[in-house]
C-alpha cells in the first residue's frame, strides 16, 4: 500500500521534492547569490577600471600572446646583436643594389663630392670684424694640410676622402674610430694625421673590469659616469689574418680616449656602441632580394623548356637512336634535344610534339615589391622615390615633399657630423699647428676658442623649380627674412667667396668694356638697359666737377646693385 501511495498519491509527491525546490530557489535567490553577486560586480568593474587606465599596446590577449618583449638597456640589446648585425649589414651592402644606393645616397647628400667646405672666422680683438688676414692663413694651412699624404696615416685618403669613408663605415657598420696620431707623415709641416679604424677592431665580446678596476663595456673602458676613459683594441683587424699572414695575438692595446674619435650616433641614454643604419630593413632586403632570385629562377626554367613529345609506344627508342638519324641526349632516362633557331626536327612514328608556352611574368610582383621597398625606405629614412628611382607613382608636389623630407634628414646628419667629427678633428689640428710654429696665433694658450671660431658649409641642394624658387629668395631677402649669405650657404656655397668672384668678374668685364646682361647695374632683367645706369660722359663730367668720388659711390661701376636692396631706386 505504501509504494502505491508514493507513485499517486500528488500530496507525498510535493512532500519529497520540497527540499530540492527550496535549495534551488536559495541558491538563485538567497543571501549567498547576493554576496557573490555583489563580489563578482565589483571585481569585473575593477578589471575594467584597470583596463580604461592602461595602454591598449600594453594588453595581453590572443592576438598578443606571441608578443615577447624586455625591459633591458641600450647596452644590453647591442651586445647580443652587434657583430651579427654589421656583418649582415655589409654583406647586404656588397651585394644587395638596394642597400649599396642607400648607403650612396647617405654619403653623396651629406658628404658630397667636395666634402664639408671649410671657413676660418676668428674675429679681431677690437672693431668686431673678421681677420682676414690671419683667417686665409688658417685655412691655406688647413688645405695644405688635407693632401692625402699628409693627413691619413697610410697616405690614401685626401681630407674629402676621410669624410666620406666616415660616413660610409658609420652608415654600413654604425660606427668607426678616428685615431688622432701626433706626428709627421711625408712632408706635412704639422705633426697631426689620422687614422680610421673599423669597429670590428674593439674588442666588444669583452665586458667586465679592466686590471685597473674600471669597468669595460665591449671593449670601452669607462669611469663611473659611463665617460669613455680608453679604447681597448686588437693590434689588427680579426679578419685579417688570412690576407697578411701575420697570426692573431690575444695582447690587446689599451689607447687612451683622448686619442679617439668615436664617431656614432648614440639614440639612448648611456649607450656604449652604436648599431648599422640599415639595421631595421635587413630582412626585407634579404627577402626583397631572396623573392627577385625565385623569379628570376621561375622565369629561366619557363622559357627553357620548348615543348613535349608525346608518344603511344610503352618503350623509349635506345639513346642515340631517334630513328630519324639524329642523335639525342639521354638525360636520366629521357630524351632531350638541343634547340637552335630555324632548328627542323623528324620525330618517330607514333609522337607527336606539344609545344610549351612558358607562363608570363607574376603580375604580382612589382606591387609586391613596391610595397616591400617602401618598408625599406622608411626603415633607411630615405623617400621611396630617392631610393628607387621610381618617379611613376608620383607627381611633381608629392615628389617636392619628399625631398623635402629627404634635405631636412640631410640636414640633421651633417649637423651631427660637424660636431661629432669635424669640429673635433679641426680643434687638435690647430693645438698641433701652434704647437709646431705652422701658424703664429697670439694668445692661443690662453684663448684658443678665439681662434677655434669656424664656419662649416656642406653641400646644398639644387631648386627643384629654380624660377619660382630664385623670386622666392629674392623676396625674402628683400623683406629681410633672409639674408644673400643664407641663400648662398643653403646651396653649399661661400657668400664672401661669392662675391670676390663676382666682383673680379665685373672688374674683368670692364676692362674689357663688355656689358653683361647678369650686371643689374646696366641691365634690366629683361636685359633693356637701365635708365639710370652712368654714362661715360656723366662719369668725366663728375670728375670735372670734383664730385667723382660721390658719383662713384653712388651710381657708378664700384657700387653695383643686385636689384635686393629696396633702398635702390628703381628696386620696387
Amino acid at each position: 500500500m505504501s509504494t502505491n501511495l508514493r507513485r499517486t498519491d500528488p500530496v507525498a509527491k510535493s512532500i519529497r521534492l520540497q527540499p530540492s525546490v527550496l535549495e534551488a530557489w536559495r541558491r538563485t535567490n538567497g543571501p549567498e547569490f547576493r554576496r557573490a553577486s555583489r563580489e563578482h560586480g565589483l571585481a569585473q568593474a575593477g578589471q575594467w577600471g584597470r583596463a580604461r587606465r592602461s595602454y591598449a599596446g600594453a594588453n595581453y590577449g590572443r592576438t598578443t600572446a606571441d608578443w615577447h618583449t624586455l625591459s633591458t638597456s641600450a647596452d644590453a640589446e647591442i651586445w647580443t646583436s652587434l657583430r651579427t648585425l654589421r656583418n649582415r649589414s655589409r654583406q647586404l651592402c656588397r651585394d644587395n643594389e638596394h642597400a649599396k644606393h642607400a648607403i650612396r645616397l647617405i654619403v653623396n647628400n651629406v658628404v658630397g663630392w667636395q666634402g664639408i667646405g671649410f671657413q676660418s672666422e676668428v674675429m679681431m680683438r677690437r672693431g668686431n670684424k673678421l681677420d682676414e688676414k690671419l683667417n686665409d692663413k688658417i685655412e691655406q694651412a688647413w688645405s695644405r694640410w688635407g693632401k692625402a699624404r699628409r693627413c691619413h696615416t697610410a697616405g690614401k685618403l685626401s681630407w674629402k676622402q676621410i669624410q666620406q669613408t666616415v660616413i660610409r663605415g658609420v652608415a654600413e657598420g654604425g660606427e668607426i674610430l678616428v685615431r688622432k696620431i701626433r706626428k709627421k707623415f711625408s712632408d706635412s709641416r704639422v705633426p697631426f694625421a689620422l687614422e680610421l679604424i673599423e669597429p670590428d677592431q674593439l674588442v666588444d665580446n669583452w665586458t667586465g673590469r679592466a686590471p685597473n678596476g674600471n669597468e669595460v663595456r665591449m671593449g670601452i673602458e669607462v669611469d663611473e659616469w659611463l665617460r669613455p676613459i680608453a679604447y681597448w683594441l686588437y693590434p689588427r683587424h680579426p679578419g685579417d689574418n688570412m690576407t697578411t699572414g701575420v697570426p692573431q695575438t690575444n695582447e690587446y692595446q689599451r689607447v687612451p680616449a683622448d686619442e679617439v674619435i668615436h664617431v656614432g650616433v648614440f639614440e639612448r641614454p648611456n649607450q656604449t656602441r652604436c648599431v648599422p643604419w640599415l639595421h631595421a630593413a635587413l630582412t626585407k632586403l634579404r627577402h626583397i632580394g631572396a623573392t627577385e632570385e625565385a623569379e628570376i629562377v621561375r622565369a629561366r626554367a619557363s622559357a627553357s623548356v620548348m615543348g613535349f613529345i608525346q608518344t603511344d609506344e610503352p618503350e623509349l627508342p635506345e639513346a642515340g637512336d631517334s630513328g630519324a638519324g639524329v642523335e639525342d641526349d639521354d638525360f636520366h632516362g629521357e630524351r632531350v634535344w638541343d634547340m637552335a633557331p630555324g632548328t627542323i626536327r623528324e620525330l618517330n612514328p607514333g609522337e607527336t610534339f606539344s609545344g610549351f608556352n612558358p607562363s608570363t611574368a607574376n603580375a604580382a610582383l612589382e606591387p609586391f615589391l613596391r610595397h616591400m621597398l617602401r618598408s625599406v625606405a622608411a626603415g633607411t629614412g630615405l623617400s621611396y622615390e630617392s631610393l628607387t628611382r621610381d618617379y611613376s607613382q608620383s607627381n611633381y608636389s608629392s615628389s617636392r615633399l619628399a625631398l623635402r623630407d629627404d634635405q631636412d634628414n640631410w640636414r640633421t646628419l651633417q649637423v651631427w657630423l660637424i660636431e661629432s667629427f669635424h669640429q673635433e678633428v679641426f680643434e687638435a689640428w690647430l693645438d698641433m699647428a701652434v704647437l709646431s710654429g705652422e701658424l703664429n696665433l697670439p694668445a692661443y694658450e690662453s684663448d684658443p676658442e678665439l681662434y677655434q671660431a669656424v664656419r662649416w658649409m656642406p653641400r646644398g641642394w639644387d631648386w627643384v623649380d629654380p624660377v619660382k624658387e630664385v623670386a622666392a629668395a629674392k623676396a625674402a631677402v628683400r623683406a629681410g627674412f633672409m639674408t644673400v649669405a643664407d641663400v648662398i650657404a643653403a646651396k653649399g656655397g661661400d657668400w664672401e667667396d661669392v662675391f670676390r668672384q663676382r666682383r673680379r668678374e665685373l672688374d674683368t668685364a670692364k676692362d674689357l668694356n663688355l656689358v653683361l646682361e647678369t650686371d643689374p647695374a646696366e641691365t634690366t632683367e629683361k636685359g633693356q638697359v637701365q635708365a639710370s645706369a652712368p654714362s661715360t660722359s656723366a662719369q668725366s663730367d663728375a670728375l670735372a666737377s670734383g664730385q667723382a668720388s660721390d658719383s662713384g659711390d653712388e651710381g657708378g661701376a664700384e657700387a653695383q646693385s643686385d636689384g635686393t636692396d629696396p633702398n635702390e631706386e628703381g628696386n620696387d
